[in-house]
């Protein structure tokens, strides 16, 4: 049996004009201890999926069940669930031992010392107890609400961009830690994050959503592979999918009416090649880059390996593309086929 299963879930906000239907006929499921990631673009609807999840949102169809039970009705406070925000949310007037135990002393618990000693261990705050959230640094804060989630033992954590707010050297150190304690604690997890990166990291499964409905779900790595259709393929992986009309190639083989999707890493610049075009940008990240090239087949994103000689702007160049990395999708966005 599935730890957590939503069965057809749906939300729509109807004091608004017009009205946002934030989550539509979404179904999902997690395995116990097994981590998820809701990526997709903002306003998808995936901070409102956490809190139908946690209790914070009431459905308005569907169901949410732990271990087959039914939450229907069930308050936030009876749900096993924890929370991280973007935001700490850490009280400004309780020292860190005290963020800690607070919902451990809300629910009645015993040893609450040895507890809070203990969580603040696993994510490496314990010497900063006696202090104030002012006197820690984001980093600190956030291993300091991470500990307050994982005190109460929770069914379920929902991590809502949990890193989103701390600078990229942090937050790539807070994603290393946070995989390290979600793996020791085998917690069931379902985070929210725009970073894929951070998904990769965090998860065993990613679950892609846009205007509130689940577009493809499973490893970051099928879903960059095999996506289901033309918004997936586009949204995963960096730089973005470019997908233009076969004929604008001369790919007579994949027909007039399918378009073809390439990757950098199928787009090469050769001295000789098929296609030509104008660079438009480029990016030099040092081991490798990327020149942004138009032509006659729209824009296209070739792939610099290292070593290769970086283009300037406005310079004319050639191309060579690898028929066999290429992604054909049928009219209706579907995926026809690699």
């Amino acid at each position: 049996m599935a730890h957590v299963r939503l069965e057809r879930i749906g939300k729509t906000f109807i004091d608004v004009k017009p009205a946002i239907e934030a989550v539509c006929d979404l179904s999902l499921w997690l395995n116990d201890g097994e981590r998820l990631a809701i990526v997709g673009p903002s306003g998808c609807g995936k901070t409102t999926l956490l809190r139908l999840i946690a209790g914070l949102e009431r459905l308005d169809c569907g169901s949410v069940r732990f271990e087959g039970r039914d939450l229907a009705g069930v308050p936030p406070e009876k749900r096993s669930v924890a929370m991280v925000f973007a935001n700490d949310a850490l009280f400004a007037n309780r020292t860190v031992f005290d963020n800690i135990a607070y919902p451990l002393r809300l629910r009645g618990r015993r040893a609450i010392e040895q507890r809070v000693v203990s969580e603040a261990s696993t994510v490496r705050v314990a010497d900063l107890l006696g202090r104030y959230p002012r006197q820690l640094s984001s980093g600190q804060r956030q291993r300091v609400a991470l500990a307050r989630a994982l005190a109460t033992d929770p069914a379920v954590l929902l991590m809502d961009e949990p890193f989103s707010r701390l600078d990229a050297p942090l937050r790539v150190e807070l994603r290393i830690e946070c995989a390290r304690v979600l793996a020791e604690r085998a917690v069931t997890t379902i985070f929210v994050t725009h970073d894929q990166s951070e998904a990769l990291a965090l998860a065993q499964r990613v679950a892609l959503m846009r205007d509130g409905s689940l577009e493809q779900i499973g490893t970051l790595r099928e879903l960059y592979e095999r996506p289901a259709n033309e918004f997936v393929a586009r949204f995963i992986g960096s730089p973005a999918m470019v997908i233009v009309p076969a004929q604008a190639l001369g790919f007579p083989e994949y027909g007039s009416r399918v378009r073809i999707g390439l990757r950098s890493d199928a787009v090469r610049l050769v001295s000789d090649g098929e296609f030509c075009g104008t660079v438009r940008a480029v990016e030099d990240l040092g081991a490798d880059g990327y020149a942004y090239v138009d032509g006659a087949f729209g824009s296209l994103t070739a792939h610099l390996r290292p070593g290769e000689d970086v283009p300037g702007i406005g310079e004319r160049v050639t191309l060579a593309i690898d028929r066999g990395r290429t992604y054909a999708f049928a009219a209706d966005g579907t995926n026809a086929g690699v």
